[in-house]
């Protein structure tokens, strides 16, 4: 099954079709691991602090998470070398799901934190799996709309799944999280048997060393990182700092939802122009929106404020992804990858962690602040990547002689 074939705007050339039947088996399994990851994102640091942990035991939670996470993601490529794919995307599905059970008996700081570790370990090795499945399967002259299609099938479930996890774990219960988080990635291990096992990559292969060699591909990651930071103090903090629970349910719906329409837009607009040129405004926009954040006790700026990080930080994920896949061959998917989620989850545990420091002793106000300076200060390897590759970049995102 195939969409009907594009028309390149202006060209008359024919594109290759963006949805296959592969593709949408994948986002079976891409569903599943969205789910079972933000459903409980926000709403375990919560649980953390409700079971007598505090401000310290929902900064452990989001850390344990994405320290795990990390480590997974560095790890995978070689696994997916070894193995395949569906094993991998299996064993990685069972992992962020399963554990979650435990939670439903025991609110525990240790058990908190060793059930993150395995769903951290289980969301790297789904996510980078089926991350580079994912881009195999995306044309190259689609790359920035693919990736913008695969942000909105996993963007929904964020929009979603993190005010949701909140409102079902106060209303309802914690129980009904936890049975909804694990249910999701566990049923979407059905699908994985009929997607492909592996991809011919062609080229020269790029490991996660030579990857973390290659300054063409570390100045993107480091800049995204710099957006991942806020949005890990954000989905971890803004329940803790803001009193409202509406007004965090709200901004919580608001922040991911305005992501996923920009990641859409910033595909679109990536194809047809070069993603080069987004990087430093959705730095600049993404600031703007954490600084925002800091009127705590206004319910307008926290919606805003959520809505304009959303805005920058969708695009942040579209053009920094696009360009790193455009700088090596299909061979390094893999390791590309692995680099930006590292860059995404590691920054949102630092940031979780960082934040929840230097609230105990700003406040959360002028946390948000030095959150927001810290997004700035990325806008040096965003200028020298945009100095180096200039703005030649073609439909693909890429400045020609970019590669690593």
């Amino acid at each position: 099954m195939t969409t009907t074939t594009d028309t390149a705007a202006g060209s008359g050339c024919a594109r290759p079709p963006l949805v296959t039947r592969a593709l949408l088996l994948r986002f079976v399994s891409l569903l599943g691991t969205s789910v079972g990851f933000n459903l409980l994102l926000s709403a375990v640091p919560l649980y953390a602090r409700e079971s007598g942990g505090g401000g310290h035991a929902a900064g452990a939670a989001t850390g344990a998470l994405m320290l795990a996470t990390v480590i997974g993601e560095l790890a995978t490529p070689s696994l997916t070398s070894r193995f395949g794919y569906r094993p991998v995307l299996a064993a990685g599905l069972v992992l962020l799901g399963a554990p979650t059970l435990v939670l439903a008996w025991t609110g525990g700081l240790a058990a908190v934190v060793a059930v993150c570790l395995l769903r951290g370990l289980g969301f790297a090795v789904a996510l980078v799996a089926g991350g580079a499945l994912t881009a195999a399967l995306i044309p190259a002259e689609r790359r920035a709309e693919g990736l913008a299609l695969v942000g909105l099938v996993s963007g929904l479930p964020a929009l979603v799944g993190l005010p949701f996890g909140v409102w079902l774990g106060q209303h309802l219960g914690w129980g009904w999280v936890f049975a909804i988080g694990a249910a999701a990635p566990l049923a979407a291990v059905a699908s994985v048997p009929a997607l492909p096992d592996r991809t011919r990559a062609t080229g020269p292969a790029v490991g996660v060393r030579e990857g973390l060699r290659s300054g063409a591909l570390l100045r993107p990651a480091a800049v995204f990182g710099a957006t991942a930071l806020a949005a890990g103090v954000l989905v971890t903090f803004l329940p803790l700092a803001v009193p409202s629970g509406t007004v965090v349910a709200v901004a919580l719906l608001v922040q991911p939802g305005a992501a996923t329409l920009t990641r859409w837009l910033a595909g679109r607009y990536g194809d047809r122009r070069g993603s080069a040129g987004l990087v430093v405004p959705a730095l600049l926009v993404s600031a703007v929106g954490v600084l925002l954040l800091a009127a705590t006790g206004s319910a307008v700026a926290v919606v805003a404020g959520a809505a304009v990080f959303g805005a920058g930080f969708g695009v942040a994920q579209n053009a920094t992804l696009a360009l790193m896949y455009a700088r090596v061959t299909p061979a390094g998917y893999g390791t590309v990858t692995a680099l930006w989620n590292v860059a995404y989850d590691g920054a949102m545990g630092v940031g979780a962690v960082a934040f929840g420091a230097v609230a105990g002793g700003t406040g959360y106000p002028w946390a948000f602040v030095l959150t927001a300076a810290a997004v700035l200060a990325a806008l040096a390897p965003a200028r020298r990547d945009r100095r180096r590759d200039g703005l030649t970049a073609g439909p693909n995102g890429t400045g020609g002689p970019g590669r690593p």
